[in-house]
């Protein structure tokens, strides 16, 4: 048996290591241990350390700018964020519609003209949507067909159609249906200002 060297500080001999000569210890799997793997088993060649599932929110800053959306009916890449509304009003029964942008030239003059239509002549049967919600809806729509006429004619997305604008809301017979409420409202005004003034 080798002698150990005495301790620097007393002198003592210092007593033997009983671990001394030991065989490296052993791990679950039943592999010697390697210097620096605290599982005992190297690692195996090509690997690679697992990943982030979400690699996208390890950008580092400052994020990437996220692309300005196109038309959500065709894609196209000039577009305005404006909805398009219709308003259906029959006695106490009023129903409210509305189609959220972002649309391009062509799809937005297109909705325009069918909702307005579609108000024009199913809008005024209700005395709140008389005075109030149809008139409301004409404006709104009128505002949405001028940011609409702004943008540039623009191309679809591939694999991806516009709308077909159609006539004009003027040429389109059902808008006219509009005149009966409206000539109807004109005389009870007419009438009762001709009563008050009596």
């Amino acid at each position: 048996m080798t002698t150990s060297p005495p301790n620097p500080y007393s002198g003592a001999p210092v007593p033997p290591n009983p671990y001394a000569g030991a065989p490296p210890a052993q791990n679950p799997y039943g592999q010697p241990a390697a210097p620096g793997n605290p599982y005992g088993q190297p690692a195996a060649p090509g690997y690679y350390p697992p990943q982030s599932p979400h690699p996208q929110y390890a950008a580092p800053y400052p994020y990437a700018q996220a692309p300005a959306p196109g038309c959500r009916n065709c894609g196209a890449l000039e577009a305005a964020n404006f909805a398009v509304r219709a308003h259906v009003g029959v006695l106490i029964v009023m129903r409210f519609h509305s189609v959220d942008g972002p649309f391009c030239r062509q799809c937005g003059r297109a909705l325009v003209r069918i909702m307005t239509t579609k108000t024009l002549w199913q809008g005024w049967w209700s005395p709140f949507s008389l005075v109030f919600f149809t008139p409301f809806t004409l404006v709104w729509n009128l505002i949405a067909s001028i940011k609409f006429g702004k943008l540039e004619p623009s191309e679809p997305a591939p694999g991806r159609q516009q709308l077909e604008e159609g006539p004009p809301v003027y040429a389109r017979p059902l808008a006219y249906v509009a005149i009966v409420p409206l000539l109807w409202a004109t005389w009870v005004v007419a009438n009762v200002i001709a009563d008050l003034s009596a």
